[in-house]
């Protein structure tokens, strides 16, 4: 008796593409940053990117390790450039100044990012460490004193010499990235409560990169 033809897997490539796969990543942080991870779907995915759901698998084996190669990815895109802002020798001026810019900036490129990784850091507590890690090559123990040492060192030096309140620096960076954020992560509730549409929104934002920095120095001065 003839045994019956052996079923065909669906068709992978011979070799990984790195643009295939840059572009599967590219089409995932879309629809995660997007949806959420609860809401993403594989299919969708493969449909953004212009592939095959098969080959989704292939490159990345499942939702959840896909998934948090987007939120790696996303986070990277935040963290790093802030970190290094605080962590240098800039007067305090300029860092607030240019960490309002970058913040801004790349927000409004991105303005569903916040969201994503509040949500994802809710649900997923545990990704703290190991995304830090990962997208500044440093422990939170080595980034600690990296970033409050040098503020401490500079705010120290402000109020003796009597241009600036005291405030710890853990109060001082807090608030100010939560300025920077809160817009874009609170985005539909601003939109609803203050009357704005998309390019409302838009507008808004162009005005608090010349407000913002100025507001935040001004609430500091003796």
């Amino acid at each position: 008796m003839t045994p019956p033809p052996k079923r065909q897997s669906p068709r992978q490539p011979a070799e990984r593409d790195g643009q295939t796969e840059q572009r599967i990543l590219d089409a995932a942080h879309t629809v995660f940053v997007r949806h959420g991870t609860a809401g993403a779907r594989m299919q969708d995915i493969a449909a953004e990117a212009g592939v095959n759901q098969a080959l989704v698998h292939y490159y990345f084996r499942s939702k959840a390790r896909l998934s948090e190669a987007v939120f790696r990815r996303a986070a990277a895109q935040l963290l790093p450039t802030v970190i290094h802002v605080m962590a240098s020798d800039e007067e305090l001026d300029e860092k607030v100044a240019r960490v309002v810019t970058l913040e801004l900036d790349h927000l409004s490129r991105t303005p569903y990012l916040p969201g994503y990784i509040i949500s994802e850091l809710t649900h997923h507590p545990e990704r703290v460490r190991h995304l830090l890690s990962a997208v500044t090559g440093m422990t939170p123990e080595d980034i600690r004193p990296k970033v409050l040492t040098k503020l401490r060192q500079q705010l120290n030096t402000a109020v003796r010499a009597g241009t600036m309140r005291p405030i710890e620096p853990e109060q001082f960076m807090v608030n100010l990235m939560s300025l920077c954020i809160f817009p874009f992560a609170a985005r539909p509730m601003l939109e609803t409560l203050l009357g704005m549409n998309q390019q409302g929104f838009e507008q808004f934002i162009t005005r608090r990169r010349k407000e913002l920095a100025p507001f935040f120095l001004r609430a500091l001065r003796p």
